[in-house]
């Protein structure tokens, strides 16, 4: 797999200082993940599963060890250079969605836009409404969050997350607000995500939404405690 990694994790730590006590989030963790993988991140609260997504997307940096993303090692980097990279290379979906209310779909998708850096993004405008068509919603880009159910403001925050055309998409419990219906959908739609090649890395306490990736991590303790490949991911079985 480090041939074709898209990233790797060595010797991984991360501390946090809680007054008198420091708390070792992340703990010695070596691991890689590969362009194009479908990942489970799970474990119970406080193993470390947010501080792994935290890293990845360059909110945070190791304590001490090498994370290297797209053949950056984030350590290195100043803060700039962080969020470039942040911008260009990485897409968020999160549980409780974070639009903006009275905000229409369009203009909450074109929202990462204003902060890229690259000149060839092209009309905002056509960049915004393509990725809410590829999520279903093209009929809704008028619409603001309060006139959409949830599952429909998901899609809206996944078309927000694709709109710099990322290479890894970050998922924080992202079927945690809605019903099992909705969530069967919104999976089948990473499903189609991850096949056009994009990497999807999830953070989940739900089995459903783990058994339909093709690697779980379990985390305990800031440790990996089983990497399990998984043969079967589809949304439907």
């Amino acid at each position: 797999m480090m041939d074709t990694s898209l990233i790797s994790f060595r010797n991984v730590c991360k501390d946090y200082r809680m007054g008198a006590e420091i708390v070792h989030a992340l703990s010695h963790v070596s691991l890689d993940i590969a362009e194009g993988e479908y990942v489970a991140v799970m474990g119970p609260s406080g193993s470390g599963k947010s501080t792994l997504m935290n890293l990845v997307g360059a909110l945070d940096v190791p304590t001490s060890g090498d994370l290297i993303v797209h053949g950056l090692n984030l350590v290195e980097q100043e803060s700039d250079t962080l969020a470039d990279f942040r911008n260009r290379l990485i897409g968020y979906v999160f549980q409780q969605f974070n639009l903006l209310p009275r905000t229409s779909a369009l203009e909450n998708v074109k929202l990462p836009l204003f902060y890229s850096r690259d000149d060839k993004m092209g009309d905002m405008n056509e960049q915004a409404m393509r990725c809410l068509e590829r999520v279903g919603l093209s009929d809704r880009m008028d619409h603001e969050p309060a006139q959409l159910s949830g599952g429909q403001q998901q899609r809206v925050a996944i078309a927000r997350a694709l709109v710099n055309n990322p290479s890894v998409i970050l998922a924080d419990e992202p079927t945690g607000a809605l019903d099992t219906h909705t969530s069967m959908e919104l999976l089948d739609l990473f499903q189609e995500l991850n096949d056009s090649g994009i990497t999807i890395i999830v953070v989940t306490h739900e089995k459903e939404v783990a058994d339909v990736t093709r690697r779980k991590l379990i985390f305990r303790d800031g440790e990996v405690v089983d990497d399990i490949s998984l043969t079967m991911h589809s949304a439907g079985a």
